[in-house]
Formats: structure tokens, sequence, C-alpha cells
């Protein structure tokens, strides 16, 4: 066990799930650069999770599923993305829905039940599909510009949704949408292959590329009353979703990897001009032990809040919601600055399109960008110091 982890894994089973994990991040890890290069979806690496069962594990016991406390999750989260990033970002989303789902309870019984054992025999796929070019991260409180109309008791739905992550794999897309005679947004459950649903292929950007997070164009896309999943009478800011740390323990996995390639490398490297490895050197320990210090206050931090949640009732996790901003704010910006690090110990090397650590280097930016954006998180800590 890496020391790193002895005070985060707490049971046999934890552990036994880790090795598993351990041996699809060590293949992922092979052909990471291949699809970074040629930003194509890891579909070899999502029959794998099939394979395992890793897309299973947070369905519900009662429907065939693992049911991961959110805790477990993240440990999941963080060892995949040691391997792949961008497969451990896009198997988060499929698995953090259904754990929000499996907690919420806001979907139809019967519903969640099918899509549940649709995943557990079939391996289906299921993503949220909410961001817009105009209205932007749902996160910011926008309403959407994607419409749907009831015609003929049918719901026809039009608009454009952007960052699709998972988009090709998709078996389920929920659809966020503005109700044209209420005003109301609501959510609709959309198949794969519906007539009017088109994937748009606009993914080409610095880091996480294989994630293929493309557009989606929804032209008079018809589906049943019955896809209508929930509404609400205005858009707003959603109620704290422990799931969504899903996305700071990926980064937190890529740091990890650059940290632990860091360190094999200045045990490796010898310079002509020394006579023993760099490791030996003062400022290369230093750099070391401030990869560290950063892992481990990041870490606490991450694994102590989801513990936290998973031992909360509603209305303590309704109250949770600045400190779950906050772990995602410390964990981005911490494994920024772990990447930064090791690259500094690595030097010009890192440079190198053959080195993981460009790779590194531009998939951890992009947790800058995922949902909260740093200043909302600020903004809000301040208001509470302030008591406001």
């Amino acid at each position: 066990m890496h020391y790193l982890d002895a005070s985060f894994i707490k049971t046999k089973i934890q552990a036994d799930r880790l090795k598993l994990a351990d041996e699809l991040k060590i293949l992922f890890s092979k052909r990471a650069a291949k699809h970074d290069e040629e930003a194509t979806f890891p579909f070899d690496n999502f029959d794998n999770l099939k394979e395992y069962g890793f897309t299973h594990l947070t369905v519900p016991k009662k429907y065939g599923g693992k049911e991961l406390s959110l805790y477990e999750f993240l440990q999941i989260q963080e060892r995949i993305a040691q391997g792949d990033a961008a497969t451990a970002l896009s198997l988060g989303w499929h698995l953090g829905i259904i754990m929000n789902l499996r907690e919420t309870n806001k979907w139809p019984q019967g519903l969640f039940e099918k899509v549940c054992k649709e995943i557990i025999t079939e391996n289906k796929l299921i993503n949220s599909a909410a961001t817009e070019p105009r209205s932007g991260s749902p996160a910011r409180g926008g309403k959407p510009e994607t419409t749907a109309e009831l015609i003929n008791n049918r719901w026809v739905l039009n608009g454009k949704k952007t960052y699709a992550s998972l988009a090709p794999a998709l078996d389920y897309f929920i659809i966020t949408a503005t109700i044209i005679e209420s005003g109301s947004v609501a959510e609709f459950l959309v198949s794969k292959g519906a007539e009017g649903l088109k994937i748009e292929e606009t993914w080409d950007t610095l880091g996480m590329r294989a994630t293929r997070s493309d557009d989606l164009i929804l032209t008079n896309v018809t589906v049943e009353k019955e896809a209508l999943i929930g509404t609400r009478e205005k858009a707003g800011k959603p109620k704290p979703q422990g799931w969504l740390l899903h996305i700071p323990a990926c980064y937190v996995g890529v740091a990890m990897a650059a940290r632990n390639e860091a360190i094999q490398f200045s045990k490796d490297y010898q310079p002509n001009s020394a006579n023993h490895p760099i490791c030996e050197f003062p400022e290369v320990q230093q750099k070391i032990a401030l990869m560290e210090i950063e892992l481990m206050t990041t870490r606490q931090f991450m694994y102590s809040t989801a513990e936290r949640w998973d031992q909360a009732n509603k209305e303590e996790r309704e109250r949770m919601g600045t400190d779950l901003a906050a772990v995602k704010y410390v964990a981005t910006n911490s494994s920024v600055k772990v990447v930064d690090l090791a690259m500094r110990i690595v030097g010009a090397h890192s440079l190198s399109k053959s080195s993981p650590m460009q790779r590194y280097y531009r998939d951890v930016r992009a947790g800058l960008h995922n949902p909260p954006a740093d200043e909302m998180t600020l903004k809000v800590l301040a208001k509470r110091a302030l008591g406001s």
C-alpha cells in the first residue's frame, strides 16, 4: 500500500476494490497518450470498466449495484485518474448522476429502477447535458435556452448543449429545457438514437481531450410525455451535491500521477556533473516535500468532507454547499501546484511529447474551469465569514 493512501483505505473491501482499480490504471496509462493525441473517446477503457463492473458501482444494492459511498467513489476516481484523467472524469459523470438520483429520490421509482437494471444488465451509460453556449454552466443559475413544447401529447425539444462529456458512448441523455407554455425548467430523459438528436464533433481542446465533450444538437426531438422527469418553476442554484466531488478527486489523481513520475525520475536521473541521482539534491528534495504537503492537506480535506457528507442527514447536507465548493477550489488549485513542482523536478524533459508530464500539465488545468468557478467559491466563503 502506498503510504499516501494508508490513512484513507479503511476496509479490506476498499483495498480489494482499489487493487482492481490499479489494474485498470496501469492498462489505461498505456493508452492515454494515443487517446490524448488523437482526441478519441476511450471506448476500450470503458469496455474494461464495464468488464470489471466499475460502471455499476453507485447503483443501489437492491438493483444489483455496489451502492458506493461518496468516500469510496472518490477513491476510485482518484485511482483511475492516475492512469487516464479523461476516462476518470467521464466515468465520474455517469457514476455521480446515479449516486445523486439514489440519494435524492427525485425520479419516479419505476424509471430509476429500469435505468439501474439496464446499467447492470446492459452496461448502459448516462450523463446530463445542461450547459449551453449562452447560459454557461448550470451552477451560475442561467435558464436553459433549449425549449420543450407539448404537441399532440408528446414533448418536442429544440436547442443546443455544450460540454456533453461521454457523448459518443452515452445511452441516455438528461436534457434540461425551458417549457414554452409555463416557463418552468424541466429535465427530460432522451435515449440515444432519438430522431433529431445529433452529436456535433466540436471538441478540440488543450486538455481532457479524450472526454469528447462535444456539442449536442436537438432539432424537433420528439419524446413521450413520460420523458419529463422533473420540473422547477424557475432556474436557480442547485442544492449542495456531494457527488460533484468526483471532479476534484479526478484532478488530485492527475497530481498524484505527476508526483509519482517526478519522484521516479529523480531517483533514476543522474547527470554526468554529479556522482548521485538528482533526488539527493536539497533543492529537489524541497520540491518533493512541497508536493507531499499539498497532497496530504488536500486529500485530508477532501476525504474528511466526503465522510461528513456520508454521515450527514438531509438538513446537514443542505448546509455543506460552501464546504463542497471549498474542496473543489483547494483540490484543483493544489493539483496545479503539484504538477508544476513535478515538472520543475523533471525539467525540460517534461516538455517532451513522449513524456506524460506534458499531458498532466494540460489535463490538470481543465479542473480550474469545472464548476464551481473559483470566483464563485471565494465570494460565498467571504460572505459566510462576514456573516451575510
